[in-house]
């Protein structure tokens, strides 16, 4: 019995380090690409150690375009994330609050319409939205990309928000409301603290998901200037002429150094507020 029951932990914990494996095994193999020259990048493609280190990738690859360093895209890409993370949490959490707590005239039908929003693809909406957005002189700037998480949100994320606040008690609010707190008071002084953890899965997976945009800054913005990192990107690869693989692996592991921090310091908010929403639920 002691020999089976090992034989299936050795099998057991062998299955997840080489699945882990495969699954960081992308992430391994562009940090061994933007160490290594060009003409080994693809000619060597399986093995995961460079013949020498060339640090130089990186530098060239910060160096950037046309007197614009790679920096610049970081900048660009840490303000459109930061404003979208906080219009997110600011209307999510409002909207949520009202589909839970609040009655209203077509709250159901409303509800229901925000759910099936979920399940139309980006590329539906983006012609009506563009059309929207060229009208209004909004095109080339960062107001397409900031003001919708502002006025309305993301339905996923209003979504996790109201089976988060239907899970607490409205004893609570029963005993705000008879207190003489408003509406809004019970919002501002009871429901939103309770909510923190599902606000950090909410923070954490609006960074995420703006961080690594590309479809939306390609389709609003023109000026190189304001490009984010993900077009930062885009701009060393040129099927016209040579592209330069190594900065642009180089570039790849950079940008991804901000979800990496993010995810480790902050997993514990993350985890919490997933299972807590779906348990409440």
């Amino acid at each position: 019995m002691k020999k089976s029951k090992s034989a299936r932990t050795v099998i057991y914990h062998s299955s997840i380090i080489a699945l882990g494996f495969l699954m960081i095994y992308p992430i391994l193999w562009t940090i061994a690409s933007s160490l290594k020259p060009e003409n080994e990048i693809f000619r060597n493609s399986s093995s995961l150690i460079p013949s020498f280190l060339k640090w130089e990738n990186y530098a060239a690859g910060w160096e950037g375009f046309g007197g614009l360093t790679f920096g610049t895209f970081f900048l660009n890409s840490t303000f459109v994330t930061t404003m979208v993370v906080i219009g997110t949490l600011f209307s999510s959490t409002l909207v949520a609050f009202g589909f839970a707590r609040v009655n209203f005239r077509f709250r159901t039908p409303l509800f229901v319409c925000m759910l099936i929003t979920l399940m139309l693809p980006q590329q539906v909406t983006l012609i009506p939205q563009y059309i929207l957005f060229h009208k209004l002189g909004w095109v080339n700037t960062y107001l397409p990309l900031i003001v919708p998480s502002f006025i309305g949100g993301i339905p996923f994320f209003i979504f996790l928000m109201v089976q988060f606040i239907r899970g607490i008690p409205r004893e609570l609010d029963e005993a705000a409301y008879m207190d003489g707190a408003s509406t809004f008071g019970i919002f501002w002084r009871i429901i939103l603290p309770l909510t923190t953890p599902a606000l950090a899965t909410v923070a954490i997976f609006s960074f995420y998901w703006t961080w690594d945009d590309f479809m939306t800054p390609l389709v609003y913005l023109n000026d190189t200037k304001l490009y984010t990192v993900a077009l930062g990107l885009q701009m060393f690869t040129d099927p016209s002429a040579l592209s330069a693989w190594g900065p642009m692996f180089a570039m790849s592991v950079v940008s991804i150094l901000p979800q990496l921090l993010v995810f480790l310091f902050f997993q514990k908010y993350l985890v919490e507020g997933i299972t807590a929403g779906s348990v409440k639920g």
